[in-house]
């Protein structure tokens, strides 16, 4: 570039600026931008016409004024006027002005755009590289019309000099970036190819960049690229650093055109020459041998350059995945980077080691660093490292080391962090079920599954299981055995009751032997659990009563008490009490034949795959199939049971008892059964069908009474008409989520909406999940977050959310993402409104978003001396929150401490004299402020009841707080 001329400093420039600098107030410097804009504007006005130089030094002041924020609504065509100067610095600031204030649609562009074709045309090594900034910089579409056919022509021109061989290979690629279909192919991409031997490198890694964009869609057009690629990769990696001496990075030659040479032999497969494959090879061996040499620096860009190549090297050799030897030093060499001091090294190094224990030639090897990959995962600080640790273990198990890979994740998963422990319980029931030769360690690791982490648990993982059971005779017995002792632990997730439920349900009579489990007592224990449990996992247990009476007659009188109780036959909703009175009356009156047809054991599933790994694959996003389990099947390693699964081939045991219609279930979001009409009045239809059986007149009056019920309970009973106002039941589905973060949030028979969310300190993010659960689609789907009262202020919580696609196809899932900041305590709860249109009438439904105050909560550990001095200190009166109320749900110690965990509270031990009373305190996590609180929960056995006390600085806080987990009790 042309040095600047000591006439061209621009004192006035400068001057402004420092008065700019030397405001005391935002007033002093809208005051002094305004005198110096009417300064200007009068200059440009004036009859006096101004020299280049003043016009460049207002147009630079007023460059300067829009940086500062403040808007510019003349001078642009005093910007264009400096184009045609012949003086660099003038046509410099002219082109800069443009590229910054000028928009695509404005007036001047026709002339803009002449002046850039002057330059163009102009030969002027300097001018043509300003012209072809200001195309790259404002890249926008009708610039690409206008020069899409000229910038090829620059590039490839004889005599185009190499600075701007460089400026039009970057140009030409954002234009093809920002509007591919108008940059013609023709007779210069063959050329464009033979700039990958040019002398000067700063042409060849410009037009690698170039050539590595456009063999993306025309492969075939640059295929000549290869060979040349492979040359002058050589020539770089062979080179000593002091050949490449104006490239060379820290002792590395030129770093950057190697990672581009290499990415650019990415896209295509390995050479069909075998001397150019041969060089090839060479060269990667080297590039691995040079990562063994000691440093030649011990600066970190030494480092980062070399390991920059060397990754991008590993990354081509799996990609051919063709030369076992190269791929087993790339094993060994990743390996050594497992246990470097660096984290970002010990994240890639197990990154690419998944995709290496894919290949059939590389995965002994990677078996081999098993133990320092496990210890990764126990030992990481970093989430993200551990999460990469546990899907290379996932890639690299087999059935040599099945059981150790499945204990250590098992181990792993009851520290884990929250973010990953659904996919690692994905993962581990994958690999339980892929390589299970013992089906009682199967039945084992799934329970053990569900005890550790039953939260994750999603549905298709005990659907699984239990169609595993059912499918062999031989591992009948022992998971009925199993499942019985795991339900006797005082707290049981729902999710092993549902397990246990159905099992027993089927199987108990294999059991029954045993007087510890005795029929009577397999029912208490399965009827201790039931009041504890969601809605449709009740439907199941009745279903598993009813199947208790066709098994062990004995308990028939003990059982149909329990149908009869009020509880039952009278309880709200309305599908726990058909069921009852059905299940009442059929046992009642059928004759032992009959109730042996109708509750017969069910049939084995049809032999397919699980849902589990299809599931698995979607979480991990598109493209995950390969990393997952392309490539890694051995003989006789399929799923057992079956074929690759589909979403739409999932089997649930629904028929059994799980109806998709029933609401209140606490299940996964994103999961839906693939047969949504195949529950009836008993959920036995489809065994009626199987088995032969017929109603006659009964069967069809059970369906109109179904479809009834369905009315009744559907989407019009959800449906707010006031799209202001939440549904009814709006608050009994937020309490839900007051201890959680995940579920179901709603659900009728049309739609489900699942939630999953995180929050960290004032800070969460929120993934709504709606599925269609009907065959038609549905239009205009629009959910918008609203604020009522005082968030409407917009000082309290900031929510930002992502549009969804209008249009929901049948049986589809679409989600949402929120990201939600708390500014400030707040008592109100955002609300959600869901409008879409089925079957052409519009449903209008609005939920309440479980985005609560205790949501920001962090937990504060505190000694027993620091707890009651904090508590001493606020003990003033508006302090204070207190509610005294009777327990709405069973007083078990187990339940209550995990409900103040998940409320967000840390527990205190041995802080109160009373060992029956519960301590907490955390921080309430806000943008503005931080609020303390503490809290005591005072149980009463014998009366039933609770005292809660909190306390905090802010007393909307606690009496909010205070009503928020009172509720929970």
């Amino acid at each position: 570039m042309p040095a600047v001329s000591k006439g061209d400093g621009m004192r006035g420039l400068a001057v402004f600026i420092s008065d700019i600098r030397n405001c005391k107030s935002k007033e002093a410097e809208i005051k002094r931008i305004n005198k110096e804009l009417a300064n200007i504007r009068s200059k440009f006005k004036g009859d006096k016409a101004l020299d280049g130089y003043s016009k460049k030094k207002y147009v630079c002041k007023l460059l300067f004024i829009f940086l500062l924020g403040h808007d510019i609504d003349f001078g642009h065509m005093e910007a264009v006027n400096l184009l045609s100067s012949n003086k660099y610095t003038e046509k410099q600031i002219g082109y800069l002005f443009i590229s910054v204030l000028v928009n695509s649609n404005s007036e001047l562009i026709r002339l803009i755009n002449n002046a850039i074709k002057n330059d163009l045309a102009s030969r002027n090594p300097t001018f043509m590289c300003l012209a072809l900034h200001c195309i790259a910089n404002v890249g926008s579409r009708e610039m690409a019309e206008a020069f899409a056919s000229e910038v090829p022509r620059v590039l490839v021109a004889g005599d185009t000099m190499d600075s701007v061989k460089q400026s039009a290979a970057l140009c030409l690629l954002r234009l093809y970036k920002t509007s591919p279909d108008l940059v013609p192919m023709g007779e210069w991409t063959s050329r464009v190819v033979h700039l990958l031997n040019d002398q000067h490198m700063g042409v060849v890694t410009a037009a690698v960049s170039l050539i590595t964009c456009l063999c993306k869609k025309n492969p075939d057009d640059f295929k000549t690229c290869v060979s040349l690629a492979v040359s002058r990769l050589s020539r770089i990696v062979s080179s000593a650093s002091t050949d490449l001496q104006d490239y060379t990075y820290y002792f590395v030659p030129a770093p950057w055109l190697s990672v581009k040479l290499l990415r650019l032999l990415q896209c295509y497969p390995p050479p069909e020459d075998a001397a150019v494959k041969g060089r090839l090879v060479e060269c990667l061996e080297t590039i691995l041998n040079k990562a063994q040499e000691p440093p030649k620096s011990k600066k970190v860009q030494h480092s980062n350059a070399k390991n920059a190549i060397l990754f991008e090297a590993i990354s081509l050799i799996i990609h051919y995945d063709s030369e076992p030897n190269l791929l087993v030093r790339a094993c060994n060499q990743l390996g050594q980077f497992l246990q470097h001091r660096e984290t970002n090294l010990r994240y890639l190094a197990l990154e690419s080691m998944c995709t290496l224990a894919s290949s059939e030639f590389s995965h002994e090897a990677v078996k081999t660093h098993i133990e320092t990959v496990i210890n990764a995962l126990k030992t990481e600080r970093d989430v993200s490292v551990r999460q990469r640790a546990a899907d290379l273990l996932y890639a690299m198990c087999d059935r040599t080391n099945a059981k150790q890979i499945v204990s250590e994740m098992l181990s792993y998963l009851e520290t884990a962090d929250y973010s990953i422990r659904e996919e690692i319980v994905l993962k581990v029931a994958i690999l339980a079920e892929k390589y299970a030769v013992d089906y009682s360690w199967y039945v084992d690791t799934i329970l053990n599954l569900i005890r550790i982490a039953g939260d994750y648990v999603s549905e298709e993982v005990w659907y699984r299981v239990i169609q595993i059971v059912i499918n062999r005779d031989d591992v009948q017995g022992y998971a009925a055995k199993t499942v019985f002792e795991a339900l006797q632990a005082p707290a049981c997730h729902e999710n092993m009751v549902k397990v246990g439920g159905y099992i027993l349900g089927e199987f108990g009579n294999l059991i029954a032997g045993d007087p510890r489990s005795s029929p009577l007592v397999q029912f208490n224990l399965l009827h201790s659990k039931f009041h504890l449990c969601s809605v449709a996992t009740r439907a199941l247990l009745l279903s598993a009563y009813i199947k208790f009476i066709n098994l062990f007659p004995e308990t028939k009188a003990t059982i149909q008490d329990v149908l009869r109780s009020d509880s039952q036959i009278r309880n709200a909703d309305v599908e726990l009490q058909q069921r009852a009175v059905e299940y009442l009356k059929l046992s009642s009156i059928a004759s032992t034949d009959v109730l042996a047809t109708v509750l017969e054991e069910m049939p084995p599933f049809p032999e397919r795959e699980s849902s589990i790994l299809a599931k698995l694959k979607k979480k991990k996003g598109p493209g995950a199939g390969s990393e997952l389990d392309e490539g890694k099947k051995e003989s006789g390693a399929e799923l057992n049971g079956g074929v690759e699964p589909t979403a739409s081939t999932a089997v649930s045991p629904e028929g059994w008892g799980l109806m998709p219609g029933s609401g209140g279930g606490d299940r996964t979001p994103g999961f839906y059964p693939s047969r949504v009409g195949a529950w009836g009045l008993l959920g036995w239809h489809r065994v009626a069908r199987i088995r032969g059986f017929r109603a006659g007149k009964g069967e069809a009056s059970s369906t109109s009474v179904t479809q009834h019920l369905q009315d009744v309970s559907g989407a019009a009973a959800s449906v707010s008409e006031d799209p202001a106002l939440p549904i009814s039941e709006a608050d009994e589905l937020l309490n839900k989520f007051v201890c959680k973060n995940n579920g179901v949030l709603f659900e009728n028979q049309l739609l489900q909406i699942g939630v999953k969310s995180e929050f960290r300190q004032n800070l969460g993010r929120m993934y709504l999940f709606y599925g269609n659960k009907t065959s038609v689609q549905f239009q205009s789907f629009t959910p918008t977050v609203t604020y009522p009262g005082e968030l409407q202020t917009g000082t309290q919580l900031n929510i930002q959310t992502k549009a969804v696609d209008p249009l929901v196809e049948g049986g589809a899932q679409v989600q949402q993402v929120l990201n939600i900041e708390c500014l400030s305590d707040f008592t109100l709860t955002p609300l959600l409104n869901i409008k879409f249109r089925y079957g052409g009438a519009l449903q209008n439904i609005t939920l309440k978003l479980p985005i609560t105050l205790n949501k920001f909560f962090q937990a504060t550990e505190m000694l027993s001396q620091d707890f009651f001095q904090r508590w001493k200190q606020l003990s003033q009166p508006q302090q204070e929150a207190q509610k005294i109320f009777k327990a709405n749900h069973p007083m078990d110690s187990e339940v209550t401490k995990a409900k103040l965990l998940g409320f967000g509270c840390a527990l205190l031990d041995k802080v109160d004299p009373n060992p029956e009373n519960y301590v907490g305190a955390g921080i309430i996590q806000t943008k503005s402020l931080q609020v303390g609180c503490l809290l005591r929960l005072e149980p009463n056995a014998q009366a039933q009841m609770y005292r809660l006390t909190l306390r905090t600085s802010r007393e909307p806080v606690s009496r909010h707080l205070c009503g928020l987990l009172a509720e929970q009790f």
